[in-house]
C-alpha cells in the first residue's frame, strides 16, 4: 500500500470555528486519516497532519484548502509567522511505498487545480519545484504577503500555476514535496525579541549555522514569551538535542532561559531516540527497545 502524508499550514489560529469548518474537510474525506492539528494564536497559524493514499490525501487536501479560502481573507490577517496567503503551504511527504518523484508529480498536480479553482498564484517547491530559485520555502515567502502583488510583477516570479493576477483575499499558495521535517520550537523568557533574533540567526545554517535548521525569532504576546521557531530539515543532520545545545550556548549570561520547547505536529519516532540518547546518556538505546516498535512491524 501507499501512504502519502500532507502537512498543510493555514493562516487562522485563533478562530475555532473557522479552523474546525478547514479540519472537517479532512474527516469526511473517505479514506484519509487526521492525525493531528495544531492552532497557535500567536503566529495565527493552524498546521494539519493526514494520510492515506495517495488520492484520498489529495483530495482532502484540495477540500481543506478550499473551504479555507473561503474563510480567511489575507486582507485582514495579522500573525506572528511569515505567509504569503489563506492556505499558505502544502508539502506532501512520501511514508510507504511511494517515491519523492511521486510525491512531487502529486504536488504539482493538487496545485494546478488549487489554482484553477481558487483562482490563485501557486509556486511550487521542495522537489516539486520547477525553478532552482524557488526550491527554497523562504526564499518564496521573502516579503510575505504584503509584497506579492510586487512579487507577481517581477520578472522571473510568475506563478508555476494558476493566475498570475493578485488575489487581495487569498494571497498565493505554495505546493511541494518533502521529507519528513520537525517543527520544533523554543520559548524563551524574558521577552526580549532582539536577541530571540539574534539567537535564531546564530544557529540556522543559511547564516553560517547548525546544517539543515531553518529559524526564526518571534514574540508570544500572549505567554509574554519570544520564540527561536524551527524547522529541522533533516533530524539526521540536527537533532533536538543538538539544537536546544546550541541555544543554551547562545543565551548563556545573557538573562534568558529556556522556558519550554514545543512540537507542532508529529514527529519521527527515531528522533525521540535521539532525545533518549543524549538526554539519558543511553548511547546505545535502540528504537527495538521500545515495545510499540514491535506492533508497527
Amino acid at each position: 500500500m501507499k501512504i502519502l502524508e500532507c502537512v498543510p499550514n493555514f493562516s487562522e489560529g485563533r478562530d475555532e470555528k473557522k479552523v474546525e469548518q478547514i479540519v472537517e474537510e479532512v474527516r469526511k474525506t473517505p479514506g484519509a486519516k487526521l492525525l493531528d492539528y495544531f492552532s497557535d494564536p500567536d503566529h495565527n497559524r493552524t498546521v494539519v497532519t493526514f494520510l492515506g493514499e495517495p488520492a484520498p490525501v489529495r483530495e482532502a487536501a484540495l477540500r481543506a484548502s478550499l473551504k479555507a479560502l473561503e474563510l480567511i481573507d489575507m486582507r485582514t490577517h495579522k500573525g506572528g509567522h511569515p505567509r504569503i496567503g489563506a492556505v499558505d503551504v502544502i508539502p506532501f511527504v512520501p511514508i510507504r511505498g511511494l517515491d519523492m518523484t511521486e510525491a512531487a508529480h502529486m504536488a504539482r498536480e493538487m496545485g494546478k487545480e488549487l489554482g484553477e479553482l481558487g483562482q490563485l498564484p501557486i509556486y511550487f517547491y521542495g522537489e516539486a519545484a520547477t525553478d532552482p530559485r524557488r526550491k527554497k520555502l523562504a526564499d518564496i515567502r521573502k516579503g510575505q504577503y504584503e509584497s506579492l502583488k510586487e512579487k507577481l510583477a517581477t520578472p522571473g516570479w510568475n506563478p508555476d500555476a494558476g493566475t498570475s493576477d493578485f488575489n487581495p483575499k487569498s494571497g498565493a499558495a505554495i505546493v511541494g514535496a518533502r521529507m519528513p521535517l520537525i517543527a520544533f520550537n523554543v520559548n524563551l523568557r524574558p521577552p526580549k525579541l532582539d536577541q530571540a533574533k539574534a539567537v535564531a540567526r546564530k544557529v540556522r545554517e543559511s547564516s553560517g549555522g547548525i546544517p539543515s535548521v531553518q529559524a526564526l525569532g518571534l514574540e508570544l504576546k500572549e505567554k509574554a514569551m519570544v520564540q527561536v521557531s524551527m524547522n529541522l530539515t533533516d533530524y539526521r543532520r540536527a537533532s533536538i538535542p543538538t539544537v536546544v545545545e546550541a541555544i543554551r550556548r547562545e543565551i548563556a549570561g545573557k538573562g534568558l532561559e529556556i522556558a519550554e520547547c514545543e512540537v507542532v505536529g508529529l514527529i519521527p519516532m527515531e528522533a525521540l531516540v535521539d532525545v533518549v540518547r543524549d538526554s539519558l546518556k543511553m548511547p546505545e538505546f535502540d528504537m527495538k527497545q521500545i515495545i510499540e516498535t514491535h506492533l508497527l512491524e
